[in-house]
């Protein structure tokens, strides 16, 4: 049994140097870059077109959800224990460089996000249970007419989104837990799974709704700790700005990471960026299928979907790793990594309750990230055709199980098996992006060119090409 074990590892650890060592972490940045030249770069120059969707008043439509739902529950699976232990582990590891590159990964994610949630609300469809659902699966099924692919990705997404990660974050809650108040794991993993029960046996307009409340409440407290750090702490802004760029350049090496390096410090930030905000991953546009477009044209989705990568990377991930940098937490071969870094550098900043705090941040960014990744494997269920009630209560009770399970257990080895799916469910989802690049230029094209006169507004009629691939009742 050992030689079995030993050897699937091996596999696995060949996968992930093949699959992000060398296709990923190139594929997103070139992927990124893409669609930034090819849209204009309008996470930059249309940034205010970003709030305008999320703030817009939605049109009354009884099976989609609201576009600040979409974005909070996006952001529920987005910010998780990414934002505080994965930017620990950047750091650390890569250096303060990391961050640079997450910045950098975020900036071009933003213009995938768009991208893909935009080809998301095309070519979503109306589900039996009178909900709006879609996805990469549908968009690479119809679009690229590709079911196989389109199967390939929802089990992928189920495996991963629905059971594996939802585990880990379990694991990151119990163990902070059980770092700062002395609990017991599995009391910690029973109590979660029972109050992630009573939000996911609702449905997905209840997770909508509580995202709603709990997201923009942990956002916000986070943040305005990190501000508080902050403004205690303006003088050395300057320096920790410097510090970061040069790092991320080589040009700093007694600030570097274990491996040290421009090397290190990119592959950790870009790999850790993705982990965080997910742009071009395709898990995002699983819920902004769901949502009502506002103004009624599948780009608004997009525009709401891109602002879901900034706040996650720019503002949440830059607070963590600030609060780090701005504290004597880094210490390089200290072996003082992950959430416990952050708890570190909070009790520096803050003192000792500074642990607790983020001990109930990381409670609230994996509870939210548990119900959020849920959601997404229900839109799965759509496209493999057995989204029926028996189905979902086996996935529904399979989520809790996992969670109780990740809770107690050591599971390094399965996380590492869940980031070789992750990273083969990515590439067929970037493949498929650019693959439908163009018509996502057109979309992009025709919503501005109609703004200049109203509010922009899908006509089918504008799209001869599209006939027979999406659902023409929803456009109407």
């Amino acid at each position: 049994m050992d030689v079995i074990a030993n050897a699937m590892t091996n596999a696995i650890d060949a996968i992930n140097t093949v699959v992000w060592g060398y296709i990923l972490i190139y594929g997103l940045l070139a992927v990124g870059i893409y669609f930034s030249i090819r849209l204009r770069f309008l996470q930059i120059f249309r940034f205010r077109e970003f709030i305008r969707a999320v703030t817009r008043t939605p049109e009354k439509d009884s099976q989609g959800i609201t576009p600040i739902q979409a974005l909070t529950t996006s952001l529920a699976s987005r910010v998780g224990t990414g934002n505080i232990a994965g930017v620990a582990v950047a750091v650390y590891t890569g250096g303060p460089g990391a961050l640079f590159w997450m910045w950098i990964v975020a900036l071009l994610g933003m213009a995938t996000a768009y991208a893909e949630s935009a080809l998301a609300q095309l070519y979503k469809v109306n589900d039996h249970h009178g909900l709006y659902r879609g996805g990469p699966a549908f968009y690479i099924s119809r679009g690229l007419k590709s079911p196989w692919a389109g199967a390939v990705f929802s089990v992928a997404l189920l495996v991963v989104f629905g059971l594996v990660f939802n585990a880990v974050q379990a694991n990151a809650i119990s163990e902070s837990f059980s770092e700062s108040f002395g609990l017991d794991r599995t009391q910690v993993g029973v109590a979660l799974a029972v109050l992630s029960g009573i939000v996911i046996f609702g449905g997905i307009r209840n997770i909508a709704r509580v995202a709603e409340v709990v997201v923009p409440f942990m956002a916000v407290a986070y943040l305005g700790v990190a501000l508080w750090v902050l403004v205690a702490n303006v003088d050395k802004i300057p320096d920790v700005l410097v510090l970061i760029v040069r790092s991320a350049f080589g040009l700093d090496q007694a600030a570097g990471g274990l491996v040290g390096g421009m090397t290190a410090a990119m592959l950790n930030g870009v790999k850790r960026g993705l982990y965080s905000n997910e742009a071009g991953m395709g898990s995002a546009p699983n819920i902004a299928a769901v949502a009502i477009p506002s103004p009624h044209h599948p780009s608004s989705q997009g525009f709401v979907q891109a602002l879901g990568v900034f706040i996650d990377t720019i503002l949440i991930c830059t607070a963590t790793g600030v609060m780090i940098l701005m504290s004597d937490a880094l210490q390089p071969g200290s072996g003082v990594t992950g959430t416990v870094l952050t708890q570190h550098a909070l009790a520096y900043h803050i003192g000792d309750h500074g642990k607790d705090f983020v001990a109930l941040a990381v409670f609230f960014f994996a509870f939210t990230s548990i119900i959020g990744n849920y959601s997404y494997a229900e839109g799965a269920l759509t496209y493999l055709n057995i989204n029926n009630k028996p189905c979902l209560f086996i996935l529904r009770t399979l989520v809790l199980v996992f969670i109780v399970w990740g809770a107690r257990e050591a599971i390094t080895t399965v996380f590492d098996a869940a980031d070789a799916v992750m990273g083969i469910m990515a590439i067929i989802n970037l493949v498929g992006i650019t693959l439908l690049s163009g018509l996502v230029v057109k979309l992009t094209r025709d919503y501005f060119e109609q703004a200049k006169h109203g509010d922009p507004r899908f006509r089918l009629s504008d799209y001869p090409e599209l006939k027979g691939q999406i659902e023409e009742e929803i456009w109407k």
